[in-house]
């Protein structure tokens, strides 16, 4: 949503003059600053980061990384730094601005008005402060304030379209659809060429039934812009209203390629399919809606009516059931289930069905005056078949698919730390926070071959596994010393060869017992043998989280096994207590509790390594999904933040889709 994107060329000029002195201050923030105007916020982060080393007053650092964060959908991260910002900097304006964006975009409307006050009252002069106000206002459903603040942006900046199409929002929403079609006129004309104008127009024509208008203006958004799912959903009910039933299912079928997990539309395919006696069919869709949204009351009456013209009775009551639990008053269920009930030879149970909606219906009449309530169930004159389009589409940029839709996602823990043989030894880099650690840096320049502790695999070509192997087993033949049981146990492992790997670090640890590594690395042999004949069976489990915050074990095929990760806990709790200052083993048990079902114990264990070493991405991202796993959400999502901001780009996505509260 374009008025939504925070504008960096427009931050520039509000902050570009204030630089440092120091080269290298100056250095990281140019850099900062151009990956986020390229787009690159992974990036633009981690010179942000550094800046915040060299000078923890410098608040301009702060306020760029929280841009960054916002751009990854990290809004509680983007808080944070803004918070931060406008900690050092009290009067800094456009902190405040940035921050009641955020805080817009989580629901918070009452906090980010109190940001944009303030903001206002620092620089009454700063039009766009006006513009996001009315933003906000329009989202917290204040639509006359809302008007004045566009009309007072629209006052000095009458050439911005968005203007314009926001005000025409919020008079459609006070019922002026004639300054709402004048204000999506002049944002056309403006932007002759973006298709947003004319779909919105399009909705305007479709109230007024003017659905060739509607559809002529769908056509041209979409002529403009083809792969728009927004234009052809909307398309799809200005051609059913029109009777063009065909067309419709075109337009549904279209947005379904793009995504087919967009509850809504298929919900609408599936009544169009019922209407047209394509029954098989809509029964799939309405089964995939259920499966994204299974609290859609509507999906189970409407899937019910289709169980009974299939003469699926049974089925058809358990829809009508369903339907009554998430909806007690909705006498129409009732009246179908006792139906239902009656061609079963349920007798006594229909006629009390029948008595209990006649009793809705009555208590309906006497509150008719409550349109908006859950009484409109109760209201037997009311269809249910009618195509549903988006209640706020008029506020949304782009087609949200998130709207009635709860997708599953495999949470895969980042994996354990050991020691893997590498093309060569890692050199420090300036600024990195690294833990230094004299032992395991002693270790590693002892093994005859280079090699890391990295929790990502490192692939070695071929020949230079085989190039190391040789020099290993030439070594081995002369002396069977620890340190070459051990490299060749790492390059083994890379090789798969989990058998000749396990046995080295067995006689490796026979013959020098109380080294800590050697302890690691069989520990996390012995997991990676677990997971790769889990994958073998097609049985890998895995955490599974749903944006409803459901948490359950999915597994793969339905297939229910165990595994044992005991022999790789002890071998992790002895390197411990040989080395209880090292950070990464208590990471490692983290992992290991976690895949043996403790998630308690994972946690203890993630937060004594962060104890340590508090810059271990990988324990902040997992430690983040066990929380989330858990139901403490707002504690998993600050953690996955802290993740992202180490550089697990991964946490990202993540915070996409189980941090983010979308507007109603």
């Amino acid at each position: 949503m374009k008025r939504w994107l925070f504008t960096i060329f427009m931050l520039i000029a509000v902050t570009g003059g204030s630089l440092y002195s120091q080269y290298d201050k100056r250095q990281f923030f140019l850099r900062g600053r151009q990956f986020l105007i390229e787009g690159k916020y992974a990036r633009a982060i981690e010179n942000f980061n550094i800046l915040t080393q060299l000078d923890t007053t410098f608040y301009e650092a702060y306020f760029f990384r929280g841009i960054a964060k916002y751009n990854l959908g990290d809004f509680l991260g983007s808080q944070i730094d803004f918070n931060r910002t406008i900690s050092i900097n009290p009067i800094y304006t456009p902190a405040y601005h940035y921050r009641a964006i955020t805080l817009s975009r989580i629901g918070k409307y009452d906090l980010a008005l109190k940001d944009l006050e303030e903001a206002v009252d620092l620089r009454p002069s700063y039009t766009g402060l006006y513009f996001s106000r009315g933003v906000t206002y329009f989202l917290s459903q204040q639509f006359d304030k809302a008007v004045a603040d566009f009309n007072h942006f629209i006052r000095y900046e009458p050439k911005v379209a968005d203007a314009y199409l926001n005000r025409g929002a919020s008079y459609l929403f006070l019922g002026d659809t004639l300054r709402a079609l004048e204000d999506y006129n002049v944002a056309i004309n403006l932007e002759r060429f973006e298709p947003e104008g004319y779909i919105r127009r399009s909705r305007i024509f479709s109230m007024q039934n003017k659905l060739d208008q509607a559809i002529d203006d769908l056509n041209h958004a979409i002529k403009l812009d083809p792969s728009n799912t927004f234009a052809h959903f909307n398309r799809a009910l200005a051609r059913y209203n029109n009777k063009d039933i065909m067309g419709a299912l075109e337009d549904l079928d279209l947005v379904l390629k793009e995504d087919p997990s967009n509850a809504l539309t298929l919900y609408n395919r599936a009544l169009i399919r019922s209407q047209i006696g394509d029954y098989n069919n809509a029964l799939d869709d309405y089964d995939k809606v259920l499966e994204f949204n299974p609290n859609n009351v509507l999906a189970y009456y409407n899937r019910a009516s289709l169980f009974f013209e299939l003469g699926r009775y049974r089925d058809a009551m358990d829809d009508y059931s369903q339907a009554i639990n998430l909806y007690p008053d909705f006498a129409n269920a009732y009246l179908n289930r006792s139906y239902v009930k009656n061609q079963l030879g349920q007798f006594n149970s229909a006629k009390q069905d029948y008595e209990i909606a006649q009793r809705k219906i009555r208590d309906y009449k006497q509150i008719k005056g409550d349109s908006a309530g859950v009484s409109a169930f109760a209201d037997t004159t009311r269809k249910y078949n009618r195509l549903l389009a988006l209640d706020a589409d008029f506020a949304r940029k782009e087609f949200d698919n998130n709207l009635l839709q709860y997708k599953d996602v495999d949470i895969r823990l980042k994996p354990l730390f050991q020691f893997r043989a590498s093309e060569s030894a890692s050199e420090p880099v300036a600024l990195e926070k690294r833990y230094h650690h004299k032992p395991s840096e002693e270790f590693v320049s002892q093994i005859p071959v280079p090699a890391r502790l990295s929790s990502a695999r490192i692939e070695l070509s071929p020949d230079r596994l085989q190039i190391l192997l040789q020099s290993v087993d030439k070594g081995l033949r002369q002396y069977k010393d620890a340190r070459n049981l051990f490299a060749k146990a790492m390059l083994e492992s890379n090789l798969k060869q989990y058998n000749t790997a396990l046995e080295c670090y067995n006689q490796a640890i026979a013959s020098e017992p109380g080294q800590p590594f050697y302890y690691l690395n069989r520990g996390a042999l012995q997991a990676e043998m677990i997971d790769f004949i889990s994958s073998i069976e097609s049985n890998v489990q895995v955490l599974t989280l749903d944006n409803a915050g459901a948490t359950r074990s999915k597994v793969q095929d339905q297939i229910t096994r165990s595994y044992d990760y005991t022999a790789a806990i002890h071998d992790m709790k002895r390197a411990a207590e040989i080395s209880p200052e090292f950070p990464y083993l208590y990471y490692n048990l983290g992992n290991l509790y976690c895949l043996s079902n403790d998630l308690p114990e994972a946690i203890v264990q993630y937060t004594k390594a962060l104890e340590l070493f508090p810059h271990i991405g990988e324990a902040y991202y997992n430690r983040g999904l066990v929380l989330i796993y858990l139901k403490d959400k707002e504690k998993g999502c600050i953690d996955l933040s802290k993740a992202g901001e180490l550089g697990i780009e991964d946490a990202y996505s993540v915070i996409k889709k189980y941090c983010i509260k979308e507007n109603p």
